[in-house]
């Protein structure tokens, strides 16, 4: 069996290679004029305007690959060379973000899970760090914290994995709909695939990650409980 710790250096390594492959293409695509014109934040008011959402507003915001959706706030928050950039990169990852508003929409049960679970996360990854600190120096004690503290990490775990069907499936409505509309052309299609293919990919590594973490976790619980 795989060591966790070798686990967990093994997808440090590999999140390390997919931000900055991510980083890569997304600096690549960046590069690549979109050869209608069109800038991200039009192209995302254009992909909600057609599936019917008109209480969405498309905002910019600081930063590099900072951009989301707030459903509370009901914003598609485009990084400001999303927002005004008319390149490849631009329309891949505003169509993205517009794909998490059909979501909400179309009231997508993976999406509807997750947004009930993050108060829950929230809370939890506020706290269960310290509770896991203090259960390892009790757990010849108790193993009780620590036992708590692993439960908590699992929620944070589970939350990462739910994020994956959101953010493929956020993906495929977005490249759908960019190809059907005629947003990109064949070569630029290919691009825009490929770089939402590496922004997925960072949420399969964080999962691993959280799970290998996990695991190491529930190895000092499980050896703590085996020397009582």
């Amino acid at each position: 069996m795989i060591s966790p710790w070798i686990l967990m250096i093994v997808i440090f390594g590999l999140s390390a290679f997919v931000s900055w492959r991510l980083r890569s293409k997304f600096n690549e695509y960046s590069q690549v004029g979109l050869s209608n014109g069109l800038s991200g934040a039009e192209i995302a008011q254009k992909m909600l305007n057609e599936n019917g959402i008109y209480d969405v507003r498309v905002v910019s915001v600081e930063g590099m690959l900072t951009d989301h959706y707030n459903p509370q706030e009901k914003t598609v928050n485009l990084s400001a060379d999303v927002y005004y950039g008319r390149s490849v990169a631009a329309a891949a990852v505003a169509a993205h973000e517009c794909g998490h508003a059909v979501q909400h929409k179309v009231a997508y049960a993976p999406l509807k899970f997750r947004s009930a679970i993050v108060p829950f996360v929230s809370i939890a990854s506020q706290y269960m760090q310290w509770i896991i600190l203090i259960g390892i120096f009790l757990l010849q004690t108790t193993p009780i914290p620590l036992t708590i503290g692993v439960g908590l990490f699992a929620v944070t775990t589970l939350f990462s994995f739910i994020t994956l069907p959101v953010e493929f499936d956020a993906s495929k409505r977005a490249l759908a709909w960019v190809q059907n509309r005629g947003i990109v052309n064949e070569r630029e299609y290919g691009y825009a695939k490929d770089a939402l293919w590496w922004a997925a990919m960072t949420y399969v590594v964080a999962a691993l990650g959280s799970l290998a973490t996990l695991l190491y976790y529930l190895s000092i619980l499980s050896g703590g409980r085996r020397s009582d």
